[in-house]
């Protein structure tokens, strides 16, 4: 019986981690963009290529990462190939969208990135939910960085929308 309960839950891991791998790799890939950016203009940074390396890096990368691990890790059933999809889908068109608004200054693009963002993190937050009281810290914690970014998205249009004016 043991056997089988631990048969089940290695499973689980895996699916769990398999879960999580798009949003790694994505993750990952945006980190090194974000790297090879900042390589390429170091020498004369302008405003937007600075701030797109720290969007990359920041948003599109270590969020990712630790919101697609998260939710992997912490939601108490393993996550729907197409809730997974959804979120990866919104999230990273979002930062697309934010992207390439900001820095080709076109305020609609980014706001429809921002809300495609926000979009993605209220999918992240609802897989995760409340989860389990055995992980209580870890789901605040997790609750924690989807409210930092969550609050930065208006912020960053704000500051977007003052810069074009």
């Amino acid at each position: 019986m043991n056997e089988l309960y631990l048969a089940r839950d290695a499973n689980e891991g895996t699916a769990r981690l398999r879960r999580a791998a798009p949003f790694v790799a994505i993750g990952t890939a945006s980190i090194v963009a974000g790297g090879l950016i900042a390589g390429a203009t170091a020498r004369h940074p302008t405003e937007h290529e600075a701030w797109a390396v720290a969007f990359l890096v920041l948003v599109c990368g270590i969020a990712q990462i630790a919101l697609g691990l998260g939710q992997s890790l912490l939601a108490t059933t393993v996550p729907a190939k197409r809730t997974i999809v959804a979120e990866l889908v919104a999230f990273n068109a979002g930062c697309a969208l934010v992207l390439v608004g900001t820095v080709a200054e076109r305020l609609l693009v980014t706001d429809a990135g921002g809300a495609l963002l926000a979009l993605a993190l209220v999918l992240l937050f609802r897989a995760v939910g409340s989860a389990s009281i055995r992980a209580s810290w870890a789901v605040n914690l997790y609750h924690a960085l989807i409210a930092i970014v969550l609050v930065s998205i208006p912020i960053g249009l704000v500051l977007a929308h003052l810069r074009v004016s």
